[in-house]
């Protein structure tokens, strides 16, 4: 098998990705400057750099010095709300981050690009399930990053189509990826949801919904949730799909289609941690559609991918590789 590297490869999701990609049979180098990554979270056998995405003369040496066929894009700054304040600094590391790899990729002749977006680029949808064709209307500085970052791989692919080195790329678009495939890997975001109710609860405090008056089943917002190991496992068969010269397209949704509830996230939560404190219920954000989600149709027709986990068993992972004091 080849060798792939992972940016981003020492955080919670790139981690994984590294994990699948060493299971799957390949050889896989995790890149991370620490940031937010954890030395600790890169499975044994990954060979580890330490490096910048920003940095284009560690990635061409770290690509070249491990004969990479490929590179799946992890690293970014990955936070919608706090984006809106600092959108230099999110376009520094989503867009310059994303020019630099490319040009490192050119450097050291590696053709193939997986890139982890987000189903931020989608913004607020017009319609509740969310295909590839839906227009793109990113409404923060984080969602507008990852759709510019993903023009810049569609325009390296024209210009390097005629080349003797040409660059052959897919992006995934997903929402909200929750739970653990591992259990010393784990969510260490303060930001992500079932970090910041596990806190919550935690505290003793009740979890807050907001708005439960929705056009829904139980009134709450419903939105699509992906457990991490699927997610990682959506990226290694694109990888597996560019190695092989497979056709793939551009972006990929990768999603349930039907979605699960606020209400019914907080009620598993409960009913796993064993802390049945009430949820508090409170008025409803502006701008929350009452239902989002994407369908996976074109990843289940190119890639085999489909999510394995319930609601329980992301919550329940989740949990179980939460670090306890």
């Amino acid at each position: 098998m080849t060798a792939w590297l992972v940016t981003g490869g020492a955080g919670y999701i790139g981690a994984h990705v590294v994990s699948a990609l060493l299971e799957a049979g390949f050889e896989a180098v995790a890149y991370d400057n620490l940031s937010t990554g954890r030395t600790e979270f890169v499975p044994e056998g990954a060979a580890w750099v330490e490096g910048d995405i920003l940095d284009a003369e560690a990635l061409t040496s770290a690509l070249s010095a491990h004969g990479c066929s490929g590179v799946i894009h992890c690293a970014g700054y990955k936070y919608a709300g706090e984006s809106v304040k600092y959108p230099t600094h999110t376009y520094l590391q989503n867009v310059s981050g994303t020019a630099t790899l490319l040009d490192a990729m050119a450097a050291a002749r590696v053709g193939g690009l997986v890139f982890s977006s987000s189903a931020g680029v989608y913004g607020t949808p017009e319609t509740e399930v969310v295909t590839e064709d839906t227009p793109c209307r990113p409404e923060s500085p984080y969602g507008e990053s990852k759709l510019v970052a993903e023009w810049l791989i569609r325009d390296q692919v024209t210009a390097t189509a005629s080349s003797d080195a040409p660059l052959a790329a897919t992006s995934l678009r997903y929402f909200n990826v929750v739970g653990s495939g591992r259990p010393d890997i784990y969510d260490v975001s303060p930001h992500n949801l079932f970090p910041k109710v596990f806190a919550t609860l935690l505290r003793g405090e009740p979890a807050r919904i907001n708005g439960d008056d929705y056009a829904t089943p139980d009134g709450t917002c419903v939105r699509d949730y992906v457990h991490v190991a699927d997610l990682a496992e959506a990226h290694v068969e694109a990888a597996r799909a560019l190695d092989e010269g497979r056709a793939v397209e551009p972006v990929y949704n990768l999603g349930s289609g039907a979605g699960t509830s606020v209400r019914e996230i907080v009620d598993a939560m409960r009913d796993v941690t064993g802390i049945t404190t009430e949820p508090l219920i409170g008025p409803r954000r502006a701008g929350d559609p009452a239902r989002i989600v994407a369908a996976g149709d074109l990843a289940a027709r190119d890639l085999a991918w489909q999510t394995r986990f319930t609601i329980e068993q992301m919550v329940r992972t989740a949990w179980e590789a939460l670090p306890r004091e």
